[in-house]
């Protein structure tokens, strides 16, 4: 058997053990499932104590001993089989006791059951709710003494809040095992969960109460707490829908309900004098809050023309029903509104990429000396790639090609902001390394944390058939010619990130027939579903076969060439490639 990796979390803070605390309350409280829960117990203990073999073993009143319920390390017919009395073996002691046994030595303890010889030391802490055993969180090594004073007093506190759920998930399970009605809940519960629409979904809960308990009158209201008030989300009466007025917070039976977090019975409406009429004819009413994560949402509401007709029975039932039903509510309700928001987001992107379309060009200008071709496909519907064209005369042209930092919305916007900057800049710089240097001075100026643009700026002089260039942090373009593949080297700090930056040009002599390629960083680190990126190697090859084509179609071709190379795998950046060809 693989030994655990001896790790003890040691709290150095007051207020590192009160999230611990917290946490375990919160994986304690999330389920009623018992196997759920003791996985969720399990796992908390082992984040804080190391040990070989854990049990957790459950009393029952009608055997009179505990039975191990949830297991690690431990042999399965030990689990299967083994009944441990009260004063029997440490685990019986701690139990009859009601307080924690520790043992540095079980060789030397008479009282130890042999679980696995190996087993060295043993720590039991018992769990008791309201003065009644639950049962009992046991810990055993391979080494000696292999459990600390502050182990013990850790376990008691996990057991102190463990109990009270290991208990209420026993209590779940034997109503649920013992009546019908539980069964039919539980399918009710998941009918629910699978409903995210919510008008739909309240009018199947208003018809699923009516299976398990009839009624004249059904209610169900949301807390407004910026208005202070129970608003109806639905009212119906002898099945048909009706409307009823919102109820300051607190009035009424339902505010009753809501403001205790605790279930409200009224037998009798007429001696109630917190009832406040929503339909005519009213003589019984029951209101149970619906509560999630210890906040109230709201609160469901029965009513029926008939005195008395509700009862304790009843307000069980709907105990049962309302976490699921509150879930379910508050599920739908942020889904409704997760899907307002993304309409909204989905506009406000359309929008973005129709104003984008206009900033960057969507077709390559006619430059003397150069046949161009432009593909962009973005990672999203609005793209952080930024490029553009300016010619000064019959003679020269710059290309700017670059890619603002981060992706999404974000990037495109303070892309956007840039290209109005760049268009600002570049008809007054020919020169490659002041317009960068004009550029990075004016985005400090204005400095946006985390905010950078890396650019490539290519001044093409035609008559003299060269590029001048200056980088500030892009990907270098490639250059094909004849066949084979050169790469001419310059690099620089991306403009918007450091202050006084200075940038070198370099000069590239161009011949007939050379085709430039200039490509963003989603080209190259495209992945594939096996993890492997595209990669400038392939990229290379690409180019090598293809030089020959059209720019367009060099362009258009790679583009799909990475799209069959990606297969399924989504486009995680931004593609943009320029190729340029000299004539």
């Amino acid at each position: 058997m693989a030994t655990q990796k001896k790790t003890r979390v040691r709290f150095r803070e007051r207020a590192e053990l009160l999230d611990f605390l917290l946490e375990v309350s919160s994986a304690t409280a999330e389920t009623l499932d018992l196997e759920r829960l003791l996985e969720n117990v399990a796992a908390i203990v082992r984040q804080v104590i190391p040990h070989e073999l854990f049990a957790i073993l459950l009393y029952s009143e009608r055997r009179k001993g505990l039975r191990i319920k949830y297991a690690l390390g431990h042999r399965r017919e030990v689990v299967q089989n083994l009944i441990v009395g009260l004063d029997e073996g440490i685990t019986g002691a701690a139990a009859a006791s009601r307080q924690p046994e520790m043992v540095g030595d079980v060789l030397e303890d008479p009282r130890y059951l042999n679980a696995l010889d190996a087993v060295r030391s043993e720590l039991a802490v018992p769990m008791v709710v309201r003065q009644k055993l639950v049962g009992v969180l046991d810990l055993q090594s391979t080494s000696v003494n292999a459990f600390t004073a502050q182990d013990r007093a850790l376990l008691q506190l996990i057991a102190s809040r463990v109990g009270a759920a290991i208990d209420n998930a026993r209590l779940y399970r034997r109503v649920e095992r013992q009546n019908r009605t539980q069964r039919t809940l539980a399918a009710m519960a998941q009918e629910f969960s699978s409903i995210l629409q919510l008008d739909k979904l309240l009018e199947k809960i208003a018809r699923s109460v009516k299976t398990l308990i009839n009624y004249d009158a059904f209610i169900v209201m949301q807390v407004d707490q910026a208005g202070k008030q129970l608003r109806s989300l639905y009212s119906q009466r002898f099945d048909k829908k009706t409307q009823i007025d919102s109820i300051p917070y607190g009035q009424g039976l339902t505010g009753a309900a809501a403001t205790s977090h605790k279930p409200v019975l009224a037998p009798d409406t007429a001696g109630d004098s917190r009832y406040i009429e929503s339909h005519p004819g009213i003589r019984s009413e029951v209101a149970v809050p619906l509560i999630v994560k210890d906040r109230v949402i709201g609160v469901m509401d029965l009513e029926s023309k008939r005195v008395g007709y509700f009862n304790e029975d009843h307000v069980r039932t709907l105990q049962l029903i309302a976490p699921s039903v509150a879930i379910a509510i508050e599920n739908a309700r942020l889904y409704q509104e997760l899907e307002l928001r993304e309409k909204e987001i989905q506009q406000d992107l359309l929008a973005a990429h129709k104003l984008q379309s206009v900033l960057l060009p969507q077709s390559a200008p006619q430059l003397r000396g150069l046949t161009a071709g432009i593909r962009l496909k973005p990672a999203r519907l609005v793209s952080g790639d930024v490029f553009d064209f300016f010619e000064y005369d019959s003679e020269d042209a710059m290309l700017a090609f670059g890619d603002s930092s981060g992706k999404g919305a974000a990037a495109a916007l303070y892309g956007a902001l840039f290209s109005g900057v760049l268009r600002g800049a570049a008809p007054r710089r020919r020169s490659p390394a002041q317009l960068l240097r004009n550029l990075n001075d004016t985005l400090m100026e204005r400095q946006v944390p985390a905010r950078y643009v890396t650019l490539l700026v290519l001044l093409w002089r035609a008559r003299e058939r060269e590029f001048i260039m200056a980088n500030a942090g892009s990907t270098t373009p490639l250059v094909c010619r004849q066949g084979h593949i050169l790469q001419p080297h310059a690099a620089g700090i991306p403009v918007g990130l450091l202050e006084n930056v200075e940038y070198d040009e370099t000069r590239f002599e161009a011949e007939p027939g050379d085709v430039v390629v200039l490509f963003s960083d989603g080209v190259q680190d495209q992945a594939n579903p096996a993890g492997e990126e595209y990669g400038r190697r392939r990229l290379r090859r690409y180019l090598e076969a293809n030089c020959g084509l059209p720019p367009q179609q060099i362009a258009d071709g790679l583009l799909a060439d990475i799209e069959e190379f990606r297969e399924t795998q989504p486009v995680h950046d931004d593609q943009t490639v320029i190729v340029l060809r000299v004539d």
